[in-house]
C-alpha cells in the first residue's frame, strides 16, 4: 500500500507520516528531503524558496515514477509533503491507484486562529524548519483554503482539522 499525505505547510503530514511508519513499519519518503537533496547537490537551479508551483513540477514526476515502482515491486510506501498535486491520481492507471491512499491535511480558519501558537509551536516536532518567520496567521490561513478549494474541484480526499489535532485520520 502506498500512502500520500499532502497538505500545506504546517499541517502535520510529517508527523504524521511518522506515526504511520510507527504503526505500519513502512518506509516513507519526505519529498522535502528529495527536494533539499537535489538542490544541495546542484541538480537544479532552483531554491528552497522557490514557488511552490515550480517545485512540484519539479518534482512531482520522479516522485510518481518512485511510487510507481513500489507498487509494481509491491512495496509498502508512505510518501508525504507539499509537492504532490491535488490531480495527482491522473498520474496512474486504475492498476496503480488500487495500490495509493491518499489524504490531504488541511486546517480551517477557526482552527489556525484558535491553535496559532500550538502551530508554531509544534512546527519542529519532527524535522528542523530553520527559519519559519514567513509562517504567519494570514499565510497558513490562504494555503489552507487554497488547498480546500483545489481538493474539491478535484475531488481529491482531505481531512479538515477544525476541532482537536489529531492523528486518527482515515485513508
Amino acid at each position: 500500500m502506498i500512502f500520500l499525505i499532502a497538505g500545506p505547510s504546517h499541517t502535520g503530514k510529517t508527523l504524521l507520516a511518522q506515526r504511520l511508519l510507527e504503526k505500519y513499519r513502512y518506509p516513507y519518503l519526505s519529498i522535502d528531503h528529495l527536494k533539499m537533496g537535489l538542490i544541495r547537490s546542484g541538480y537544479t537551479d532552483l531554491t528552497p524558496v522557490s514557488s511552490e508551483k515550480a517545485l512540484t513540477e519539479y518534482l512531482w514526476p520522479a516522485v510518481r515514477e518512485i511510487i510507481k515502482t513500489a507498487v509494481e515491486n509491491s512495496q509498502n510506501l508512505i510518501v508525504e509533503g507539499c509537492y504532490i498535486p491535488f490531480d495527482w491520481a491522473e498520474s496512474f492507471d486504475e492498476e496503480y491507484l488500487r495500490h495509493i491512499r491518499y489524504c490531504c491535511l488541511i486546517m480551517s480558519e477557526a482552527y489556525i486562529r484558535s491553535h496559532f501558537c500550538d502551530i508554531k509551536e509544534h512546527a519542529n516536532a519532527i524535522e528542523k524548519r530553520g527559519d519559519d518567520s514567513d509562517c504567519t496567521i494570514d499565510t497558513l490561513i490562504r494555503d489552507n483554503r487554497e488547498a480546500l478549494k483545489l481538493c474539491r474541484m478535484h475531488q481529491a480526499k482531505y481531512f479538515l482539522i477544525d476541532g482537536v489535532y489529531g492523528t486518527d485520520i482515515e485513508f
